[in-house]
Formats: structure tokens, sequence, C-alpha cells
């Protein structure tokens, strides 16, 4: 008869030190593999959307220790752990990969999939795969690849403007919407990027899977619980929005600073764990046989002191002995490689860029340092120049990265034009004749951007070691390519606008910026090597 440990008085299996000795060899093993990952989980759990990242791998033990409660001990003999071996193969290739490209992301995912390899080497692919729910909650700590982060900002900083507004108009005060800019007459908020709700997005998703495992009841309603996390998420936050607009349009912007700050963070989450208790007792109240919620949620902790003992019991086995050599030789590989650097660049910094161009004459100025600190570039220019024959004027931007592939990476406009209240008219490929520069003919994004009735034109692509990308997706993938190619992964964002006057038509603006660019764009290798 198998025996579980339900009963805290099971009879404990007797310690294994022959297995416990394997076992934390494999795991000390994979730390220099995988540190480049380690290192990148610190620094993102230092950041507010992230920073509920060391609670996951404790509620990951919880549910793993929750599921070997109600299970029977393991089979003296097992025969299918090879296939755990195959799966942290695959992990330490990936996890090798990722150091190679210096992408932190990829190492990180790599880890978790090296967790789930060793559980099915311990455990034998038939048990060890139903204890994989627990490795997959890992998910939850990791960071999102910057390009995700910044399309997802962008999305989420709409909607919870578009309902915050909705939400304001309710009270009755008169709003309107400019792209992330409520405009309440005496007094306009921005929907920043710390206003999107990514900060309370992840944790919650992170409790509602928790939770939904927690719960007692048919499939669907652990469904619906696990996928209302997201829209609960954004309405709270845009709920927030609101009230904020309401507070400010009754009692001015002072008054409503101190609310700004406290009804954020914790507050918010607590009020969605709160709706989606809320949510499961509705589910019960609607089910045949209703039941209290505290029989539908599992939150019985009894005896995990004695089953966490269990690992000491682990069984030694050649499957898992062969998997820590396997993590011992690729981070003795990797070691032995040394910390690879990427070719070092030389270039001239921005502070000499010409600001003399033709009949233009430009000056510099120097960014907010709350944007250069989101922006994260190694270097920039960022200029205006006047004509001196008509007065007509361009700026030109480039933010230029020695290294795309840890941290920040390029933010492509389509981010940060809409913050201060320009809207995107229009936006297209588009081929320029650059004859007689570097460059020749290439083709690049252009926009029409629009607040009220201005409007300006905009040229931008990412410059990428010689190659220009008008697809932010495409040019990420040429990072990981160049990095193991020629050992680059330098790259820049060019960006040039142009104010489209009110008598004057959209061609006459592509006319005097291509104009411009055939006189700027010699100087610009110097800066951003090809």
């Amino acid at each position: 008869m198998e025996k579980t440990f339900d009963s805290p008085k099971a009879t404990l299996p007797a310690t294994d030190l022959a297995g416990l000795s394997i076992f934390t060899f494999a795991v000390v093993a994979a730390v220099p593999v995988f540190w480049l990952g380690l290192t990148s989980l610190a620094s993102a759990w230092t950041t507010p959307e992230y920073s509920h990242g060391p609670l996951i791998p404790l509620i990951s033990l919880y549910l793993f220790l929750r599921e070997l409660r109600h299970r029977p001990l393991p089979d003296l003999r097992v025969t299918d752990r090879w296939p755990g071996v195959l799966v942290m193969g695959l992990a330490l290739l990936l996890g090798i990969f990722g150091n190679l490209t210096r992408i932190p992301d990829i190492v990180t995912y790599a880890i978790i999939i090296w967790i789930g390899g060793l559980v099915l080497a311990v455990f034998g692919w038939q048990r060890g795969r139903t204890h994989q729910l627990p490795v997959l909650h890992l998910v939850f700590m990791l960071p999102l690849p910057q390009f995700v982060y910044w399309k997802l900002t962008v999305f989420l900083q709409w909607v919870s403007s578009v309902l915050g507004v909705w939400f304001v108009s309710l009270a009755g005060v008169p709003v309107y919407l400019e792209g992330n800019v409520i405009d309440l007459g005496i007094y306009k908020l921005q929907v920043a990027e710390a206003c999107s709700g990514l900060r309370y997005l992840f944790p919650i998703l992170s409790f509602s899977y928790l939770f939904a495992i927690l719960y007692r009841g048919p499939f669907w309603h652990k469904a619906v619980l696990l996928l209302s996390a997201a829209p609960l998420t954004v309405f709270m936050n845009s709920v927030r929005i609101g009230v904020i607009g309401i507070l400010v349009d009754r009692y001015g912007i002072e008054q409503a600073e101190g609310f700004l700050h406290f009804f954020e963070g914790w507050v918010i989450f607590l009020i969605c764990v709160a709706l989606l208790f809320g949510l499961a007792m509705l589910l019960q109240y609607m089910a045949p046989n209703p039941k209290p919620l505290s029989e539908v949620i599992d939150l019985d902790f009894e005896g995990f002191g004695r089953i966490s003992a269990r690992i000491l019991a682990i069984r030694p086995s050649l499957a898992l002995a062969v998997g820590g050599l396997l993590t011992l030789a690729a981070s003795v590989g990797w070691m032995t490689m040394g910390n690879i650097q990427g070719r070092e660049i030389d270039r001239t910094p921005f502070a000499i860029y010409p600001l003399t161009v033709g009949d233009w004459r430009g000056s510099t100025y120097r960014l907010d340092e709350d944007v250069e600190s989101v922006l994260a570039a190694s270097d920039y220019l960022n200029a205006a120049y006047v004509n001196l024959d008509d007065g007509s004027n361009v700026s030109q931007f480039v933010a230029f990265y020695e290294s795309q592939t840890e941290g920040s990476g390029i933010h492509s406009p389509e981010v940060c034009l809409p913050v201060g209240g320009w809207e995107i008219f229009s936006l297209e490929p588009y081929q320029v004749d650059m004859t007689g520069t570097a460059y020749g003919t290439f083709t690049l994004n252009r926009a029409v951007i629009q607040k009220g009735v201005s409007q300006q034109l905009v040229y931008y692509w990412f410059e990428q070691r010689g190659k220009r990308f008008v697809n932010d997706f495409k040019a990420k993938a040429s990072v990981i390519v160049d990095s193991l190619r020629i050992g680059r992964t330098d790259g820049a964002l060019v960006r040039f606008i142009t104010p489209i006057g009110e008598d004057e038509t959209p061609e006459a603006a592509d006319a005097r910026l291509q104009s411009f660019m055939r006189q700027s764009l010699p100087s610009l290798p110097r800066f951003v090597p090809l």
C-alpha cells in the first residue's frame, strides 16, 4: 500500500547522502552557465514592475510541496529518468546561446527549462511531468523582453487613458483626451509609462495562477479566475486614473498628489485580490451545490515541514549524475571561453557632431533626466537646426547603443510619440534616395503626426551595423545574428522631424527633410559606425 503525507505521523524516508550530494552538485554546477540570467533577474527585481519577483520562487515551492503532500513516495525503481536529462541538455544549449549573444532573457528562460528537466530526472517522466505546474509558475518572475515590454506599455497606456477619461466624464467633468494626455481644462494629466498598470499586472497574473490552482471547482471556474486577472487589473488602474482626474478637477493638483501615491502599488493589488475572491464566491453561488469559500480554497499548510524533508531522501541515479556532469561541462566550457566581449567600437562622441550643415545652423539640447533614464542610450544627439535662408527648421535625434543585448534597448518612436499628446496620423515604409552618401537608396519609416491642427513629418529607421531596418523586430533579430557573426551588437535609432506648415503640402516637407538629410548624413558614420 502506498503511503502519502496526508497524516503528520507518516514515516519519513531515510536520508540518502549520495542522492542529495548528486542533486546539490547539479544545482551548484549550473550557477556559472546561468550566471548572466541570475544577475539579470536580481537587477529586474529592483524595479517597481518586477518587485514581486522574489516571491515567485517561494510560491512555486509552496505549490510543489502542496502537490507532494497528497502524493505517495516515489517508487524505489524509476526507469524513465532520461527524458529529464535530455531536457536539461537542451536548456544548457539554450543557456550557452544566450551567453554567446549576451541576451539575459534567453538565459533566464533556459533556467526554468533546466529546472523542469531536473524535476523529470529526479522523479522520472511519468511522475515528474505532473509536477511541472510549479515550474511553469516561475515564468512570472521573469522580466518581459524590452521590445515586448514597450509595446505592451503603449497599449496599456492607451486603454487606461480611454477608460480613465470615461470614468471622469461619468462624474460630469468636462474632459478631453489628446494621445495619453488627459485635458481637464485648467490641468493636464499625462498617463506616463508608470501609469500603464504593468506594475500591477504581473503580480496579479501570478496570484490568479496560484488562485486557480488552489481553487476546488470545475475547470471552467479555474479558467475564468485565471483569464479575469488581466482585464481586472487594467480596469482598476483605469479607475485609479479616473479618480485622480476627478480629484484634480475638484480640489487641484496638490490634493491629488497624495492620493496618487497612496492609491497605487499594494493598494491596487489588494483590491484586485479581493475582487478575485469575490468572483470565486459568485462562481460558487451560481454552482449547483455551492460551498463556503473556506472549503473551496485549499489553504491547508499542515505537514509542510515534514514534506520538505523529502529533499534529503532523493535517490541517486545514473541519469541524475549524467545531468549533473552535463551541467558541469557546460559551465566549465563557458568559463573556459571566458566572458566574451563584443568588438570594441571606434566612434566619435556626439558632443562634436557638426552644428553647421550647409545653410543650416543647429543647437543641441539635453533631454530631461527621466527621459534619459528611460532612453538608456550610450550616447545621443538631440539637435534643432534652422535654415538661414527661409527660417524653416528640422530636428535630428540619434540614440546610439554600444550593446543592445543587456539592459534597455532601442525604443521605437511609436512608443514615444503618443506620450506628448501627438497622435500618429499615418505611418508607412518610404524609400529615399541618398545617393552621394554612404547610405544610398534605402527604406525608412515615414510618419505624419498630429496634435490639434499642428502636423509634423517624421522620418526614422534603425541603423544596425551598416544595415537599415524599419521593423524593430527584424532589427532585434539582426542583433542576435551579428553578435555571433561579427561580435557586434551596437546600433542606433535615427530620427528626423520637420513641421508641416499650415499652407504647406506634405510633399514640400518631404523635400525639405530629404535636402537636410543629404547634407547631414555624410557625417553620421563617424558617430554611428557602419
